[in-house]
């Protein structure tokens, strides 16, 4: 199960993750929500990955995608506090270097100014 967060610190939109991206709902949630942002207007999106305890190839599928999706809205989409599983994910499939990634919030945020 996946509970997606949103809150905004100046004009970029947080989304706090709990839980697993997954084949299925979790993945489709946080693509449908990713959309959502860009249909109101908000392309500065931060994900924050501390609470993620697990991903699998459907859920790197839709970080790739709202990574692109952002980028082609004019936007920029950022990852912040990777759990270590979720970190080694994108290490084995070198996905680390495509994103912008942050270990603070404040910093992360400061980012996208």
């Amino acid at each position: 199960m996946l509970t997606i967060t949103e809150r905004t610190i100046d004009d970029v939109t947080i989304l706090d993750l709990d839980g697993s991206i997954r084949l299925g709902d979790e993945e489709s949630r946080l693509r449908e929500t990713i959309k959502g942002l860009l249909d109101a207007g908000r392309n500065k999106i931060l994900l924050n990955m501390e609470k993620v305890d697990y991903i699998d190839s459907s859920g790197i599928g839709a970080l790739v995608y709202s990574f692109t999706t952002v980028r082609r809205h004019g936007g920029q989409l950022k990852l912040m506090k990777l759990s270590d599983r979720v970190q080694d994910v994108l290490t084995l499939t070198k996905l680390l270097s495509v994103f912008d990634i942050f270990n603070n919030e404040e910093e992360a945020v400061r980012s996208f100014m």
